[in-house]
């Protein structure tokens, strides 16, 4: 299963990462690297605690992401 991730710079420095089709899936790091690798982690634990609430696990759909210019 895969999600997709979004990365932010954060003012204090490193990056913090969100899963949109996650709702409260989030995690940071120092580097790009370590944000992922911690973001993957948090994707787990997030969908184990779904599991164990017996929750619907949500598959990814309809995220599309775009770029627009403005002057």
């Amino acid at each position: 299963m895969e999600y997709s991730v979004v990365l932010h710079e954060a003012e204090e420095g490193g990056y913090w990462a969100e899963v949109p089709a996650l709702s409260g899936c989030f995690s940071q790091g120092e580097t790009v690297e370590q944000a992922m690798r911690n973001i993957r982690s948090a994707i787990v634990s997030h969908l184990a605690a779904l599991t164990e609430d017996h929750r619907p696990i949500p598959q990814e759909g309809g995220i599309l992401f775009a770029r627009v210019a403005v002057a």
